[in-house]
């Protein structure tokens, strides 16, 4: 007896479905209908397999062959394409900036020895911490700490009004404070050597030193140098208020460093390259942040040899604390009056953020209040 398949023709009368079923002759209709059906099943059955089959020839043929930048290619002559790609992440698009006020000053100036009285003094000609802060924020506040130098040089933000500041933050209700830096030399010393870590922790704020892994890739829609470009992100994270708070002082590149220059402080990379176009960058600096309000620290004036100053020589008292929803008027009014430069033509960066409609360097043509405090 043979062992091959029958392969014999089906018996007269009968019929070959697909699938090879054989519906036979004396079937009934309802025999044939099932006997239909299977067919029909095993026919889809099959046309599914065979094209899972055929997509995956021409998926695999597809992948091995397409160029590199084709989508999904597998060819990486360089290895970039193996490479994990940034998440690239952007601030609120309208900044952390509180709606404009129609009674309250843009500009508020506060002159006197009591640094204290002095922070109060210009926030409050601009409506107050409670315009600005509401409870249950998550406040950035950002000073300038680029350097390891004691606070009395001139060339980082003066502690007592960073102290002040958090205080009033803490009493209009702001559930956290944040103080971060990324500083040109260490960030250790230079928090612990201006005084700024102490102050920071002391009067309830939470200090970010920067790490690795706390930058992410910004995009800075607009940006002539920073459109995409690594950022302190971490303290960012849930912030829903952003504060500046720079001293007033001298610098050889750009000849003057006070609020604006101040958002330098967030940027991670290869920084010091953006010093061949020192005020575009600064000019991007106002396009990338839009903060609540600014402080400038007019308590002392690092008047030469800044940025980094060294001597106490190249220092003089200020006595002034400037308050300011205008970036570019704080800066206008520091460079005129505190480093007492209004004869000579302002920095470039001041031109150049006011064709973005960024600010107004014109600061006498800002809504101002000026008091004295004791």
């Amino acid at each position: 007896m043979s062992d091959r398949p029958d392969k014999s023709p089906p018996a007269t009368g009968t019929h070959t479905l697909g699938g090879g079923i054989v519906v036979p002759a004396n079937a009934d209709d309802a025999q044939k209908q099932l006997l239909e059906s299977i067919a029909r099943e095993r026919r889809r059955r099959f046309l599914k397999q065979a094209g899972i089959v055929a997509g995956a020839a021409l998926g695999a043929g597809y992948v091995s062959l397409a160029p590199p930048d084709w989508p999904l290619s597998l060819k990486d002559p360089d290895g970039e394409r193996s490479k994990p790609r940034p998440v690239v992440l952007r601030l609120p698009e309208k900044g952390f900036a509180v709606p404009p006020s129609a009674t309250a000053a843009t500009l508020g100036i506060a002159r006197g020895r009591r640094v204290t009285a002095a922070v109060r003094g210009a926030i409050d000609a601009i409506g107050g911490i409670g315009r600005f802060i509401r409870s249950g924020d998550i406040v950035v506040i950002k000073p300038n700490v680029a350097f390891e130098r004691p606070a009395a040089l001139g060339a980082t933000t003066n502690p007592e009004v960073l102290v002040e500041l958090i205080k009033l933050v803490r009493e209009a209700g702001a559930r956290e404070v944040r103080v971060c830096d990324n500083p040109i030399e260490s960030p250790e010393s230079c928090f612990a050597r201006s005084g700024i870590r102490q102050a920071a922790v002391q009067a309830g704020a939470r200090v970010y030193l920067p790490a690795h892994a706390d930058f992410k890739v910004l995009n800075v829609p607009g940006a002539t140098w920073i459109e995409r470009w690594p950022f302190f992100w971490a303290p960012f994270v849930g912030a829903t208020k952003v504060i500046g708070v720079a001293p007033v002082k001298d610098h050889n590149l750009c000849r003057a460093s006070m609020t604006t220059k101040n958002w330098y402080g967030l940027l991670g990379g290869r920084r010091n390259q953006f010093h061949q176009d020192i005020h575009g960058i600064i000019s991007d600096l106002a396009l990338m942040m839009r903060p609540t309000f600014v402080v400038l620290d007019g308590s002392r004036v690092l008047f030469r040899s800044g940025p980094t100053g060294g001597s106490l020589s190249d220092v003089r008292p200020g006595h002034t604390i400037v308050a300011s929803t205008d970036s570019l008027a704080a800066d206008a009014f520091g460079w005129d009056d505190l480093l007492g430069r209004a004869s000579e033509k302002k920095p470039a960066y001041f031109d150049k953020a006011a064709a973005r409609g960024l600010g107004n360097p014109k600061w006498r043509e800002a809504r101002r209040k000026e008091i004295k405090v004791g």
